[in-house]
């Protein structure tokens, strides 16, 4: 599927002058930050290939993010820690992440297209929710590949190698499960994640917090 702009016109038919689209990445991951990204364009035409950074491969996507960085007038990020999560919960994490990213527009948007099915920013924006918005908006999918660029590229440095946060993000591949089950956590990984209950020798490490805030997280051995 090619995003376009029919999400974004039909919203600007309405009070809306600017609107901006979002789109996150690192939720799913045991380390590093969440990270937000927002974008307003001028609705031109976009970047050929442009849409959902995951179904890119990882030199399309860093091509078409300097790409992006030339063609949007508006482009703004916010990201969250590994801590910060711990202390508030990915919810709140991801709202916070998400109202940076948008006071760090040139402009104040309007009305924000946000990825899925949940409102996760809350007033004052005004957010339009839709599934698949990054395979259908295209200011959003410009958004998905600038996220997950930058949250890449961050993570790239860490060091660490034992956890090879160069190649899996953070999310919990093989080698990131096996360093995790022989060294125990970073400074940067989530320690009120439920990965830890499956390290009997790192359950020490592990911060507890509300149960619902660990709704939707994978214990180690279940990938």
């Amino acid at each position: 599927m090619s995003p376009t702009y029919a999400i974004e016109n039909l919203l600007l038919r309405g009070s809306a002058r600017l609107v901006a689209g979002i789109d996150e990445v690192g939720r799913g991951a045991w380390a590093g930050p969440v990270a937000v990204c927002a974008v307003v364009t001028d609705l031109s035409d976009p970047p050929a290939g442009l849409t959902d950074s995951k179904l890119l491969t990882a030199a399309r996507r860093t091509a078409l993010a300097a790409e992006i960085q030339e063609w949007a007038p508006g482009i703004g990020h916010g990201e969250a820690s590994a801590a910060e999560i711990d202390e508030v919960g990915m919810t709140e994490a991801l709202r916070r992440a998400a109202r940076r990213a948008l006071d760090a527009l040139p402009e104040r948007p309007d009305v924000v297209i946000l990825d899925g099915k949940h409102d996760y920013i809350g007033s004052p924006w005004p957010v339009r929710c839709e599934i698949k918005a990054d395979q259908s908006s295209i200011s959003v999918a410009a958004a998905s590949v600038l996220a997950k660029v930058r949250r890449d590229a961050h993570m790239g440095t860490l060091g660490f190698p034992e956890y090879a946060f160069a190649d899996n993000a953070g999310y919990p591949s093989p080698v990131h499960q096996a360093a995790l089950a022989e060294l125990g956590p970073t400074p940067h990984h989530r320690l009120s994640w439920s990965y830890l209950d499956d390290l009997p020798q790192w359950r020490h490490r592990k911060k507890h917090r509300d149960p619902a805030a660990a709704q939707g997280q994978l214990g180690l051995f279940a990938v």
